[in-house]
C-alpha cells in the first residue's frame, strides 16, 4: 500500500517558523516520523513538499493509479484553494486532511477548509502527532473499505 504524503506552503520552514504555534520538528523529522510509522503499518510512504500550488496539483493527479490514499497539510492552501480541492474530488482517493495547529483556535480565516467537505476526515491541533494519526487513520480506513470489498 502506497501513500502520498503532501505538505503545502512553508511547512519547508518548521522548526524554525513560528515554534510557539507550529512547534520545532524541521519537516525532515516529521517525514522520519512518518516514515517509522509508516514501516509499523506495513505501508509506503512518499512526502513531497511545495510552496507551489500547481505542484500539488499536480502531484495528486499523479498520484491516481500510483497511490491508494492521500495524506495532506495543504497550510494555507487549506483555507483559499478551490484548485486543491477540486484535484483531490476528481482522483477520488481517500485523503486525510492534518495541521499541526489548531485551525479552529486560530483566526477566523483558518477556520474555513475548503478541502473538508470532500476528505475522509480531518485531525488537527496536535502537532506533528497529527500527521502519525492521520495515517495511521487512512490506512485503516482503507484496510477497512479494501475488506468490504
Amino acid at each position: 500500500m502506497s501513500i502520498l504524503v503532501l505538505h503545502g506552503p512553508n511547512l519547508n520552514l518548521l522548526g524554525q517558523r513560528e515554534p510557539g504555534i507550529y512547534g520545532s520538528l524541521t519537516l525532515d523529522a516529521i517525514n522520519n516520523l512518518l516514515a517509522a510509522t509508516a514501516e509499523t503499518l506495513k505501508v509506503k510512504i512518499i512526502p513531497l513538499q511545495s510552496n507551489h500550488e500547481g505542484v500539488l496539483v499536480d502531484a495528486i493527479h499523479q498520484a491516481l493509479g500510483e497511490h491508494h490514499g492521500i495524506l495532506i497539510n495543504a497550510g494555507a492552501y487549506t483555507h483559499t484553494s478551490v484548485a486543491i480541492r477540486d484535484a483531490i474530488a476528481a482522483v477520488n482517493l481517500p485523503t486525510v486532511e492534518v495541521h499541526l495547529s489548531n485551525i479552529y483556535r486560530r483566526e477566523e480565516f483558518r477556520h474555513h477548509s475548503y478541502l473538508a467537505p470532500i476528505v475522509v476526515g480531518q485531525i488537527s491541533g496536535f502537532g506533528a502527532q497529527s500527521y502519525l494519526l492521520g495515517l495511521q487513520a487512512l490506512v485503516n480506513h482503507l484496510q477497512v473499505t479494501s475488506s468490504q470489498k
